[in-house]
């Protein structure tokens, strides 16, 4: 039925069709139709909901994004394990809601909200300073905000937006937070990356889109500088305590939608059964910051709750060293 599905929509003619299937592609792409010849499985293989009774009592987890979509959710799984929860978020209001919601689910009062914009880098300094001075550990940091494919615009610093607040900031805030980590350990960095990182290469001589901007390529751009950071940073750390993962967490259904043509929102509710929830799609985040076991794996890329094959970019160590140079450059710091 798929099959003929899909066959009817590539030979259609009517306008609406083609542009269904232009900017539907994203959709078809992620939940493995558009390559596959319409081979599919239901909720993107997804791991459903990971079981570990595994609890982080007198654990601190530092969650971007937590206000909404996977980061609230896997706020929510982290405090209901007994971790002290910050809530690193753009919108105040927005993540006070959501904090308010996790404490009356869990009967964890050990959550907090802290303002952070990663699309400005005086803001991530402020951020970081507040935490490194009130914090006396950060035990799991999970670099999980994000924003997908939205119209060509610049971060306060005027880096693209996508690479910018994807990559850039993380980066940083990585950088800024990495002493507390250290003396922290044992210790995790997750980055929630996406298959996304397959459909690109990495332009170092125009990581800021300016001669070209696609908003696909944009955004593939910016998880595949995500999958090889955490490689890269994995292997700097080794021998630390600190160990460091990437992911995908699956097709969720979430409003990091929200800048896509209304025919990619309408085919994400079309074909909701091949994609996760956001409780299903926060399971493979948990995994990396709670799975015992783990440290052998530093600098991996995980999805569905398993170890996965990144793409041949993704594994670049000489890549990854390029980028990670061209990041300290653009955000003017020393990393060794």
């Amino acid at each position: 039925m798929m099959m003929m599905m899909m066959m009817m929509l590539q030979t259609a003619r009517r306008p609406i069709v083609h542009i269904f299937l232009k900017w539907s592609q994203p959709v078809f792409r992620q939940v493995g139709i558009w390559s596959s010849g319409a081979k599919m499985n239901c909720r993107s293989g997804c791991c459903n909901r990971w079981s570990c009774e595994e609890r982080l009592d007198n654990k601190t987890v530092l969650i971007t994004g937590a206000n909404t979509g996977i980061g609230k959710e896997t706020a929510r799984d982290l405090a209901a394990r007994g971790a002290r929860i910050i809530m690193a978020c753009r919108d105040l209001e927005r993540a006070e809601e959501a904090r308010t919601e996790i404490v009356e689910n869990t009967g964890n009062e050990n959550v907090v909200v802290k303002k952070l914009d990663l699309s400005d880098s005086r803001s991530i300094r402020a951020f970081a300073e507040v935490i490194n001075k009130e914090e006396k550990q950060v035990n799991i940091l999970i670099n999980n905000a994000g924003v997908m494919m939205c119209p060509y615009s610049k971060t306060v610093d005027g880096f693209e937006m996508q690479f910018g607040v994807n990559h850039l900031g993380h980066f940083l805030l990585t950088y800024l937070l990495l002493d507390l980590i250290k003396s922290s350990a044992p210790a995790r960095i997750v980055a929630v990356a996406s298959v996304a990182h397959t459909w690109t290469g990495l332009r170092l001589d125009d990581l800021n889109s300016e001669n070209n901007y696609d908003t696909m390529k944009a955004y593939g751009q910016s998880k595949l500088a995500n999958v090889l950071f955490a490689r890269a940073l994995g292997k700097k750390l080794e021998g630390t305590g600190v160990s460091v993962f990437s992911l995908h967490p699956g097709v969720v259904q979430s409003d990091l939608w929200r800048h896509q043509h209304q025919c990619i929102q309408v085919a994400v509710k079309i074909f909701s059964v091949f994609t996760k929830t956001t409780v299903e799609g926060a399971q493979t985040t948990i995994y990396c910051a709670v799975q015992p076991g783990l440290e052998s794996q530093s600098g991996a890329y995980f999805s569905d709750c398993a170890p996965a094959r990144c793409s041949r970019n993704g594994s670049n160590d000489d890549l990854a060293q390029k980028l990670w140079e061209s990041s300290c450059n653009m955000l003017g710091i020393t990393w060794e």
